[in-house]
């Protein structure tokens, strides 16, 4: 995937090490904008081949861990510049690099929330300043609600897969890590990028657990196809056509007249208009 376009026009703020950064606690990274949400522990695969961004992943990689923010595009595309990105997003680690010839492929895996404080205008690549989000806390307390999540969001992926084949499988496996099962949930969660973008700004485990149900739950009403008893006859079209309107000289049919027939015809009926 390659990611082309500056980042959107913000304020520049000045150069300097991270401790000069606008905002306490932030520091600057490298981000790619994508026109889909990372969520933490869950993959990421990219295909990049925008000469800026090899020399990001150069430059990275000459760190440990090796990584960079994602944030989804609110407005603009991947490719073509013009983008607008949300401010809330993830902080990929690079898992594994390989470069066939024309392209670097890479995984990466989710690790921890970010927000963005402000855009670097002043880099070869897009860099950000951000700040880190708390980190939720698990409470066992939360197991019935994190239950109720699963079975709805594996219930929907059922629903989901006669329908589309990008959906992930009802029956994928979760980490036995509740925080981290939380966050794979809503990564396979099948809804929509700005649903998404709501669950990953959840402030607390039991916030993020039930923006998971409430936001599968409505997307399996998309995905469900009413039954027969189901169906309102009140909200159905009732724009019947009117047997009285209809005009016999207009009317076709497949029977020749006899009078066009001709007798010396063998196969009155193998003919071609």
């Amino acid at each position: 995937m390659s990611i082309q376009g500056n980042p959107p026009d913000e304020p520049e703020i000045p150069a300097g090490d991270d401790a000069d950064a606008a905002d306490v606690g932030a520091s600057r990274l490298p981000m790619f904008p994508l026109g889909s949400v990372l969520f933490p522990y869950m993959p990421l695969q990219l295909r990049v081949f925008e000469e800026r961004y090899l020399i990001m992943l150069a430059s990275i990689l000459e760190s440990e861990p090796a990584e960079f923010g994602v944030v989804l595009i609110e407005r603009g595309q991947e490719v073509g510049g013009g983008q607008h990105p949300f401010s809330t997003g993830t902080v990929a680690q690079v898992l594994e690099l390989v470069a066939p010839e024309g392209f670097v492929g890479l995984v990466a895996q989710g690790d921890r929330r970010i927000e963005v404080v402000e855009w670097r205008q002043d880099t070869p690549y897009p860099q950000a300043v951000v700040r880190e989000l708390p980190a939720l806390v698990w409470d066992d307390a939360l197991t019935p609600l994190r239950v109720l999540a699963e079975q709805t969001v594996r219930r929907t992926l059922s629903l989901a897969s006669e329908f589309t084949d990008d959906a992930w499988s009802a029956n994928v496996a979760l980490s036995e890590d509740p925080v981290e099962a939380a966050w794979q949930l809503a990564g396979i969660a099948p809804v929509g990028p700005l649903d998404q973008v709501a669950m990953l700004r959840s402030t607390t485990m039991a916030g993020l657990l039930r923006s998971i149900f409430d936001h599968t739950e409505a997307a399996a009403d998309a995905f469900r196809v009413p039954g027969p008893g189901q169906i309102d006859p009140d909200g159905l079209d009732t724009d019947e056509l009117d047997t009285d309107e209809l005009d016999a000289d207009e009317l076709t049919t497949d029977e020749p007249d006899p009078d066009d027939v001709d007798p010396d015809d063998p196969d009155p009926d193998d003919r071609t208009t």
